[in-house]
């Protein structure tokens, strides 16, 4: 096992426990995440009380500190739809609710703004905003959603985007030859392995996530490369047989070498053919990523 494969598997094992280890990646806590409370009442009723004790996940910037935990939990309430459309959110009651200072509740409602979930105006005040002004290719909207009452219809979405931006990613990817890249796809593609045999299938996701960013980065399109955080949070979201990735098994290690030797070879109808099949989805999910259309 490289020395690579092995300080990887390591900082999984470490993360699965709760404590960082060395060379730990600090993007893919999703699959961890809870489901909201779908018998919580309106209002506040289906959140924690006790928002600056509970347990805080690493996810970036995301879940640290009481503005974080307080973000988290109003986006998956909004989101959810325990906080409705056109529902005013009055600082004050928040800060009450949640024992928050004022200027928490103001910067996580900025953040909730950004993202397109709730709206501040003079005499109005913030209100959540209806489903069709949320940012949703936002990650952690795309986070909540997966893990709320919209959860089938989010992975269906997630699984057609990625089989329409990923297949092109590798035919891009193929003409870009760099050696750097190739060797650290194909370092993904060994510690897959290795995971897989030791049945590490936390291991295999890190490497999965990593390997389908670091092709769309290299695709040599700056539009395409923004996309690959949406990417990433759609292998650590997906939580159910949708395509092929999203469970460790020898044909997805399989075409994953795949695209590593189209790559190498500059071949990229062969790295797009190979994607598409690796995120064929599977035969007993009902919806299929549907055919191109005829003109």
């Amino acid at each position: 096992m490289s020395t690579l494969a092995h300080t990887m598997m390591t900082a999984a094992r470490s993360a699965d426990s709760g404590v960082a280890g060395p060379g730990e990646l600090d993007r893919y806590p999703y699959a961890e995440a809870p489901a909201p409370d779908r018998g919580a009442g309106p209002s506040w009723e289906g959140a924690d009380p006790e928002l600056g004790r509970v347990g805080r996940r690493a996810a970036g910037s995301r879940g640290r500190g009481l503005h974080g935990q307080l973000v988290q939990q109003l986006g998956q309430m909004i989101v959810s739809g325990d906080l409705g459309a056109d529902r005013p959110l009055v600082p004050e009651e928040i800060g009450q609710r949640f024992e928050v200072s004022r200027t928490v509740v103001r910067e996580s409602l900025r953040v909730l703004e950004a993202k397109g979930l709730v709206s501040a105006r003079p005499n109005v005040g913030t209100r959540v905003r209806p489903v069709s002004d949320w940012n949703l290719l936002d990650p952690d909207i795309i986070e909540w959603r997966a893990f709320g009452p919209q959860r089938d219809v989010q992975r269906r979405e997630l699984s057609e985007l990625r089989w329409t931006i990923e297949p092109l990613a590798a035919r891009l990817a193929a003409g870009h030859g760099r050696e750097d890249v190739q060797q650290r796809l194909a370092d993904m593609v060994e510690i897959m392995g290795h995971a897989l045999g030791q049945g590490d299938a936390l291991t295999f996701s890190r490497a999965d996530s990593e390997f389908h960013t670091l092709l769309i980065q290299v695709a040599g399109n700056r539009m395409l490369e923004h996309l690959s955080g949406i990417v990433s949070a759609a292998l650590q979201v997906s939580g159910g047989p949708v395509t092929g990735c999203d469970r460790p098994s020898e044909s997805a290690l399989a075409q994953h070498a795949r695209i590593v030797d189209a790559l190498g070879a500059g071949d990229g109808a062969a790295a797009e053919a190979a994607m598409r099949q690796l995120l064929t989805v599977h035969p007993e999910i009902e919806r299929v990523v549907p055919a191109p259309r005829e003109h």
